[in-house]
């Protein structure tokens, strides 16, 4: 696990300040109609203007800058040309490269008027992640994390996501430790200041488990049901934990 310095936190800071300026201009352009080729066209133009770099765009072969997730896909969704419909849900998953460090945050939006249920999986999936983030201290266990979201998910009925998890953070789009969205708190490694983790919670409304698409990229709930995914990179810090960058919408 890499420790960042106070400097390279702020330049993480900036990184990801940039991430959640994008989300929130995205956000204000969601809407029925708007394909989500055109929101990946205007966050690369917002991410390159800023003088960053798109950090998915051809990670590990990904054809675009973001990761554009309806409905039922859980992450890692493929930008393309069909529209959005009224009552759907979009995760946006965002990352940029700033001056040698990696930003990297998401957010689950509501498409015109959504079902009550979905609402509620929206609200449920973003305190989860405020959870997780209270639970980052000194001194505290990695697995204080995951149990703080399982712990939420579930007494409110939905389901934590095995597969996919969360990860550290900085010169490296992922590095060590994983970070799950679920577990048995008071085990793992003790986290330190400087340690940078992009907490992730992926939360479905009917069963846990995942499909995947023929694409390789696309990771689908096994029920067709609903999911969210809300996602902050988090620094550990003497007096608690330090949401960087985190905009005004997020």
């Amino acid at each position: 696990m890499v420790l960042k310095t106070k400097g390279e936190l702020e330049l993480m800071d900036q990184a990801n300040a940039l991430v959640h300026e994008v989300l929130d201009h995205l956000g204000g352009l969601i809407a029925p109609g708007v394909t989500t080729r055109e929101l990946d066209g205007t966050a690369e133009k917002m991410i390159r203007g800023a003088g960053a770099v798109p950090a998915f765009l051809h990670y590990k072969g990904f054809p675009a800058t973001l990761c554009t997730s309806i409905n039922d896909v859980i992450v890692h969704g493929i930008p393309d040309d069909t529209p959005l419909e009224d009552g759907d849900i979009i995760g946006i998953d965002c990352g940029v490269l700033f001056k040698g460090y990696y930003g990297d945050s998401a957010r689950t939006f509501a498409v015109g008027e959504v079902s009550a249920g979905a609402l509620e999986l929206l609200d449920v999936t973003r305190g989860s992640l405020e959870k997780a983030v209270e639970s980052v201290r000194p001194g505290a266990h990695l697995s204080d994390i995951g149990h703080a979201v399982q712990n939420h998910v579930e007494s409110h009925g939905f389901t934590v996501v095995r597969e996919f998890v969360g990860h550290g953070i900085g010169t490296a789009l992922h590095e060590d430790p994983q970070v799950p969205n679920f577990g048995r708190p008071g085990r793992g490694p003790r986290l330190k200041p400087g340690l940078v983790l992009a907490i992730e919670p992926m939360v479905n409304a009917g069963v846990p488990g995942v499909k995947m698409d023929r694409d390789g990229w696309t990771a689908r709930t096994e029920d067709g049901s609903l999911s969210a995914h809300f996602e902050f990179s988090v620094a550990v810090t003497e007096s608690g934990p330090r949401v960087l960058g985190r905009g005004a919408g997020a």
